[in-house]
C-alpha cells in the first residue's frame, strides 16, 4: 500500500474506534506504555512481530496530562472550551503512574521485531499519521527552551492552544485573541527509537544513538528512520506526536497532539546495511528526496561537526566519494538544519539530495 497522510478537523479518535490501517494494532493502554522513560534490554515487549509487519499505534501527547497542567486533561482542555478529550489520556493521567523523575513523554512499546540482532539496522517507515484530536498545545516552561532566562515572562508555564483547520493549525496572536495565525501542519513522531543495552531505562528527553527524542520534522508520511540495533529484537517504540514543528523547536515544545500512526518495521541485515550506508553509529533518516544523517551533542557546535562527519562517511560508503570531494560537495549543495535545541542533547540533521547522484 502506498503511504497516505491527511490532517482534517474531526472528533476525538478514541482507542479502538475509527480507521485502523494495519492488521496489527497497539492501543495506548497504561499497561502498554512507559511514561518518562525509554525501553532498555531488561524490558519485556508488549508486542512481537515479524520483520516487514505494519503496526497501527495509538500515541498520547504529554500536553494536558502533566503535573504542572493539573494531570487532568478533561479539566485542562475544558479550560480552552474543549469537551472531546481522549479517554486513554485521561486514564493514564488518573492511573497514579509514577514517572520517577523521568521526562514528560508517553512511549508506546516496546515492540520486539523477530530476527533483529545487534549490528543490524531497524528501518521504521511512516505509512500514515492520523490526528486523534483537532487541537494541540505549544508550551514553554520555566528554565527550558532556547531562551530559558527570558521566557516565560511570568510564571512557570505558558500553554498556547492551537486548533486544527483542515491542513493548517491556527492560534491567536495574543492571549484571549482570535485564532488568526495560520501555519501548515506536517504530523510526525518526535520519538522513534530502539532499546538501549543494559537494565537502566534512559530518560525520555535527550536523544542519542538509540534515536529517541530526535524531533526531526522531516519524518512525515513516506519517510524512514534507520537505527543501529542495540539489543536482540530491537525493542522499538514511538511517542511524542506532533502536528507541526519548526526546526529548532525553540519554545520547548511545538504543536503537540496525539496521533494514530502506522509504522512498518523492517530488519536490515548488517552486511546489507554496511553496503548501503556504511557503519552507522546513530540515526539516519531517508525521504524520497533526501538522505538525512544526524549529529547530536549537548554542544551545538559538536553536534554540527558530528553531523558533517556522518554525512562524509555516508557519501563515501554509498557513492564512493573520497573524503575531500564529499566535504566539498556538502559545503556546496547540502543544507544542515538544527533539529532542536531544547532536549538537553541538541540535534543537527543534513539534507543530502539523492537526485544529485542519480
Amino acid at each position: 500500500m502506498e503511504p497516505m497522510g491527511a490532517v482534517v478537523t474531526m472528533d476525538a479518535l478514541q482507542s479502538g474506534l475509527g480507521p485502523i490501517r494495519a492488521d496489527t494494532y497497539l492501543p495506548a493502554d497504561p499497561a502498554d506504555v512507559l511514561w518518562g522513560r525509554l525501553p532498555c534490554a531488561a524490558d519485556s515487549a508488549v508486542l512481537t512481530i515479524d520483520s516487514g509487519t505494519e503496526v497501527t499505534i495509538d500515541t498520547i501527547s504529554h500536553e494536558g496530562i502533566m503535573e504542572d497542567q493539573g494531570r487532568d486533561p478533561r479539566a485542562f482542555f475544558g479550560g480552552f472550551g474543549v469537551a472531546d478529550v481522549l479517554d486513554d489520556a485521561a486514564r493514564l493521567a488518573a492511573s497514579g503512574y509514577d514517572r520517577a523523575g523521568g521526562g514528560p513523554h508517553v512511549i508506546s512499546g516496546p515492540i520486539h521485531v523477530s530476527g533483529a540482532r545487534q549490528g543490524d539496522l531497524l528501518r521504521m517507515t511512516v505509512l500514515e499519521t492520523l490526528p486523534r484530536v483537532p487541537y494541540g498545545i505549544i508550551s514553554n516552561r520555566h528554565g527550558r527552551g532556547a531562551l530559558p532566562g527570558e521566557y516565560p515572562e511570568s510564571g512557570d508555564l505558558v500553554s498556547v492552544f492551537a486548533a486544527v483547520d483542515g491542513d493548517h493549525g491556527t492560534m491567536p496572536r495574543v492571549f484571549g485573541g482570535a485564532h488568526d495565525v495560520r501555519f501548515e501542519l506536517h504530523p510526525f513522531l518526535g520519538i522513534m527509537g530502539v532499546a538501549v543495552a543494559g537494565n537502566e531505562r534512559p530518560h525520555s528527553v535527550p536523544p542519542g544513538a538509540h534515536g529517541g527524542n530526535i524531533d526531526i520534522n522531516m519524518l512525515t508520511v513516506g519517510a524512514s528512520l534507520y537505527l543501529p540495533v542495540q539489543v536482540d529484537g530491537a525493542l522499538a517504540y514511538v511517542g511524542d506526536p506532533h502536528f507541526a514543528q519548526g526546526d529548532g523547536e525553540v519554545a520547548l515544545t511545538a504543536m503537540e497532539a496525539s496521533l494514530r500512526a502506522t509504522i512498518r518495521f523492517e530488519v536490515v541485515a548488517h552486511e546489507d546495511a554496511v553496503t548501503e550506508f556504511g557503519e552507522l553509529v546513530g540515526p539516519l533518516a531517508e525521504t524520497q528526496e533526501f538522505l538525512i544523517p544526524t549529529g547530536m551533542n549537548e554542544d551545538l557546535d559538536i553536534a554540527m561537526q558530528d553531523c558533517v562527519r556522518a554525512a562524509i562517511a555516508l557519501l563515501r560508503a554509498r557513492y564512493g566519494m573520497d573524503a575531500a570531494h564529499a566535504y566539498a560537495y556538502l559545503s556546496a549543495a547540502t543544507d544542515f538544519n538544527i533539529s532542536q535545541v531544547v532536549d538537553l542533547v541538541k540535534g543537527v540533521h543534513a539534507r543530502i539530495r539523492k537526485a544529485d547522484f542519480a
